[in-house]
């Protein structure tokens, strides 16, 4: 009981010290000459300009005149690149994984009809999070905030949040689903019971089994919200890695006609031709290369250049406890471009790519005139971990480059004072 209390106390004055999420406003601003990956069709252009204004990207080009009052930024060549993707993640529902109350990402109504895609974990996101720092500072500017399993392999509803302080979603709500080895105790310790339960909840979300059956898995609202999926409404997100599972899945999302993403795919190469035939994305754990359990016999650093050659599009994600580690998705991209995967590809897959697989390319993903300014500014090659982001801009506005990582590393390396360093400000 004291070590807990004591725990919370720590979690509580992390959160009194940590910094703010909300940025300051937003200003016009122009940077000169930059190595601008535009992340789209306009590829990457040498000693470029952008001019921003009003949270808007303005021009892209050279010689670009600044306007009155305009924040100049030289960027002496170095590579503008927009706002990384954060991978599928709990930033902003969870604070450290290890104490309960910090954590809102699944729901567990074991007793209670415990199949609820109507749980959207959006409404627990935490925009003043002490973690939404610690990935700004590493040039992150959005996310997949996932719901995690709780009692149910179907998880729930998460969205895609901005880190730039907005509580809400941007675009379309995605439904997470696990399937395979680590699915099987929500389904009587059978795969095969999987596909069993996912016919009956589509059979009830089609009206095919009366609102009032006594072995009803879903609450009206449940039924509503897994009807608009199966509507085409919003993406699924199936987290599955063996190769016969994915065929599987292949084959049901073309019988029910549902638009599905996958997310973890260890084996997905061996199946990359039917992905690719089916325009099925995929997000990869480019950590993943010894085989953790017997879905994942086929794990391979080439999962991600396979995939890609087959013609599947290619993002990243990460395996455990993803919330405190997005910054190691850069990382995850350059171990897949040193594994064959082409760097323009690498770099789309942490940028257009999950913007377009998730619905809002039409705002952030790509560099292009009329899009939101969310960008990083970098030392060097991004995707290269010795290098680090400079400036992070979302909606045109300069996020500070600190968080309670850094507040702490500059005080503990600051010099003694008369009081020890825990009690200097």
């Amino acid at each position: 009981m004291i070590r807990a209390r004591l725990l919370r106390r720590k979690l509580l004055l992390a959160a009194v010290l940590g910094v703010a999420a909300s940025p300051a406003a937003a200003q016009d601003v122009l940077i000169r000459q930059a190595t601008v990956h535009t992340a789209g069709s306009r590829g990457t252009l040498q000693d470029t300009d952008v001019l921003v204004q009003g949270g808007i990207i303005r021009a892209i080009g050279q010689g670009l005149a600044a306007p009155a009052g305009a924040t100049v930024v030289e960027a002496a060549g170095k590579p503008l690149t927009p706002a990384l993707f954060g991978g599928i993640s709990e930033i902003g529902v969870e604070e450290v994984s290890g104490e309960e109350s910090t954590v809102d990402s699944a729901v567990s109504l074991e007793h209670d009809q415990p199949i609820r895609p109507e749980f959207d974990v959006t409404l627990a996101f935490n925009p003043d999070s002490v973690v939404i720092p610690v990935a700004r500072v590493e040039g992150i500017g959005f996310t997949l905030v996932a719901a995690t399993t709780g009692a149910s392999f179907i998880a729930g509803q998460g969205g895609v949040m901005r880190l730039d302080g907005s509580a809400d979603p941007l675009g379309p709500h995605a439904l997470f689903v696990r399937l395979g080895t680590d699915a099987t105790k929500f389904s009587g310790t059978s795969r095969a019971a999987q596909w069993m339960l996912l016919d009956q909840l589509v059979a009830e979300a089609r009206g095919r089994v009366p609102a009032d059956s006594p072995h009803a898995l879903l609450t009206p609202t449940g039924r509503a919200v897994l009807a608009r999926y199966l509507g085409g409404q919003g993406r699924i997100v199936v987290l599955v890695n063996r190769a016969a599972d994915i065929r599987r899945l292949l084959r049901w999302a073309a019988r029910e006609k549902v638009r599905i993403a996958i997310a973890g795919a260890a084996e997905g190469w061996r199946v990359g031709p039917e992905l690719a035939s089916a325009k099925v994305p995929v997000f990869v754990d480019a950590f993943a290369d010894l085989p953790a359990d017997f879905d994942q016999i086929g794990a391979t650093l080439e999962n991600a250049a396979r995939l890609r050659q087959a013609g599947v599009e290619v993002s990243f994600m990460l395996g455990g406890d993803s919330t405190p580690n997005a910054r190691k998705l850069r990382q995850g991209a350059g171990i897949a471009v040193a594994n064959g995967l082409p760097w323009e590809d690498a770099l789309a897959g942490l940028t257009r790519v999950p913007a377009q697989v998730l619905g809002v390319a039409d705002r952030i993903g790509t560099l292009e005139v009329g899009k939101t300014a969310d960008m990083t500014l970098w030392s060097g090659d991004p995707l290269d971990v010795i290098n680090t982001a400079q400036q992070l801009w979302l909606g045109g506005r300069a996020i500070p480059m600190r968080s309670r990582q850094t507040e702490l590393r500059d005080r503990y390396l600051r010099a003694a004072g008369p009081l020890p360093r825990a009690y200097a400000p």
